[in-house]
């Protein structure tokens, strides 16, 4: 698949205007989305003229704490720039899509909470031989892992799939927008992996 020219789908109106309904889901409550809507055209057209231009740059990330129940920090991406996200993902993930292990349910279309229950069982039967045995299950998480992410690996493994140099460029920019690039503390969500394994 050619990749040579994604920039332009991912600041072209449509697309953004995609990404906005993708954003506002379940959110279309919360001030900031009600702000950014009541001038929706204009704010939409800026932030495709600031991608075209190469002007874009990301707003400080927000921090706080949550306790679900674990006490965390979280940083969290101004609302235009959550669309500008949902903007790229919508154009490269068809890249990434097919080299991804099929029981990755990490954000992934039809791949939800249902689908991971599902998988879970599934390996549960085989592992317990239809539970006429005893297994474990361990759940972990990667401790700071988006903090940890060496970016100058990631954008070199982005770079083999997407050709289109100023895509790179917005995905770095993205990156780059971590607490630590504007004083902020924090961290971001970690990511969580579960696995299982038969008794010995």
């Amino acid at each position: 698949m050619e990749n040579n020219n994604l920039y332009e789908q991912i600041y072209n109106l449509s697309n953004l205007i995609l990404a906005w309904r993708k954003a506002r889901k379940g959110k279309t409550k919360k001030n900031y989305v009600i702000e950014f809507e009541s001038n929706l055209f204009k704010n939409l057209i800026k932030l495709s003229n600031e991608l075209k231009n190469q002007t874009y740059q990301p707003e400080p990330l927000k921090n706080f704490v949550l306790r679900d129940p674990k006490t965390r920090k979280i940083s969290k991406s101004a609302f235009p720039d959550r669309i500008v996200h949902h903007a790229i993902v919508r154009i490269i993930e068809p890249f990434f899509e097919k080299s991804f292990i099929y029981d990755s349910c990490a954000n992934r279309i039809r791949k939800g909470n249902l689908f991971a229950l599902k998988r879970f069982e599934l390996f549960q039967r085989k592992v317990t031989k239809n539970n006429s045995r005893i297994a474990f299950c361990l759940k972990a998480d990667i401790k700071h892992y988006f903090k940890e992410v060496n970016h100058e690996i990631l954008i070199e493994i982005l770079s083999k799939r997407i050709k289109d140099k100023k895509v790179i460029w917005l995905i770095a920019q993205v990156l780059n927008n971590t607490p630590n690039s504007f004083g902020g503390g924090g961290e971001r969500v970690f990511a969580r992996r579960k696995v299982c394994h038969s008794a010995i």
